[in-house]
């Protein structure tokens, strides 16, 4: 199924401010929030789609990135990626509570939407790396594997920052609801509100002995080797997310996630242009006039292209088919050559007296089509003129 324009799912313009933005997010949240719509699946799927949209449109970067590259900048590396269709429930109310203000979902609906309001630690921040590519790779997707310090979880107690099993206890706040319920009077009479629980931070368990090793944290900064597996048809600039393989969470804690923003290495004798590769062939003067068969450099390895006899300089010839794929996309560029006539700098008397028996001939005077030619059309506006673009 393909997914809708983020801003149309929001009802805003690309020019609207972070407060439209949010102001219109609130609104079709609580429109479709579950608890008013019990069991209607499609209520709950344009819930997770509005949140999906502002978890991207709130975001300057992601923002930036969206409005570059659309729903692919926001794919996702090795499968895993933004929140696809398999957003959950506790995603949403722990990334966008402030949208809200604290469990306004909870006093509001009466608590549904996240079980009673109790949640396990806290989730770890989103870590970003940069990945530099080759033109193969991009090409042709690649697995790299690249090695992240981050926090990772405490081996010693599983993450949870207790000493041992022993070392926990339900809080004595909230009951281990994570949640405090207050009933105040007003004259429209009582009002329930429910907050998170301040002496446990709504996760309903207090430690009473910290493990040693994380001092309470349930994490420690390490190591760790992340296997990525990198679509093909990527560019310079764009960012993939990889879901739960951040830092990890404090006390068990949800993960935060991997954003990878790619980088090209540029190519020593191949230049990118959208999906083309541009490659410049010099060719002799000899060769340009008798005609010759060259090897040329491709992505991939190399290519065989004819040089017709009397080809002029600014010529260009186009392998179909050689250049980068789209992205999630059938769509492929070309390999694009344009020829560039060498002259010599340093002659032998020979060679000058042959060259000034040649100057005068007919055929080595420029006729009209040589008076007519624009030397000042820069290399792409010759691609327009040579393939109708």
């Amino acid at each position: 199924m393909t997914k809708r324009d983020y801003y149309e799912v929001l009802g805003v313009s690309k020019s609207a401010s972070a407060d439209e933005i949010k102001k219109s997010y609130r609104k079709i949240a609580l429109q479709f929030h579950p608890d008013r719509n019990p069991g209607d699946k499609e209520a709950e799927e344009k819930f997770k789609e509005a949140a999906e949209a502002y978890d991207v449109l709130s975001n300057p970067e992601k923002k930036a990135q969206y409005d570059r590259f659309g729903h692919a900048g926001m794919s996702g590396a090795g499968g895993q990626g933004g929140f696809g269709g398999g957003m959950r429930m506790e995603d949403i109310f722990q990334n966008f509570g402030d949208v809200f203000g604290d469990d306004v979902f909870g006093s509001f609906f009466g608590g549904g939407g996240r079980q009673g309001g109790r949640r396990q630690g806290t989730r770890g921040a989103n870590l970003r790396v940069k990945l530099k590519m080759d033109y193969s790779e991009i090409a042709n997707g690649a697995n790299k594997k690249i090695k992240v310090k981050k926090y990772v979880s405490c081996d010693t107690c599983s993450g949870s920052g207790a000493k041992d099993k022993n070392a926990v206890q339900t809080c004595g706040t909230c009951g281990g609801n994570g949640q405090v319920r207050r009933v105040t009077n007003t004259f429209l009479g009582q009002m329930q509100t429910v907050t998170t629980c301040p002496n446990c931070n709504g996760e309903g368990t207090q430690i009473t002995s910290k493990c040693g090793n994380c001092k309470g944290e349930g994490r420690v900064y390490g190591d760790e080797t992340l296997s990525l597996d990198i679509p093909a048809g990527v560019q310079e600039g764009m960012q993939l997310s990889m879901g739960g393989k951040g830092n990890a969470g404090e006390r068990g804690g949800p993960p935060g996630d991997l954003l990878i923003l790619i980088e090209e290495e540029k190519h020593p004798s191949l230049k990118r242009h959208d999906l083309d590769i541009v490659y410049q062939l010099h060719v002799s003067f000899p060769e340009a006039v008798l005609g010759t068969q060259v090897e040329v450099p491709t992505i991939d390895g190399k290519a065989k292209i004819k040089i017709p006899a009397g080809t002029q300089s600014g010529k260009i010839f186009r392998l179909k088919g050689k250049g980068f794929p789209a992205f999630q996309s059938y769509e492929k560029g070309d390999e694009l050559v344009e020829v560039n006539i060498w002259s010599p700098q340093n002659l032998s008397n020979e060679e000058k007296e042959m060259l000034e028996k040649l100057k005068d001939s007919p055929n080595f005077v420029p006729g009209p089509n040589a008076s007519s030619m624009k030397e000042d059309k820069s290399f792409f506006d010759k691609i327009k003129d040579a393939f109708g673009g």
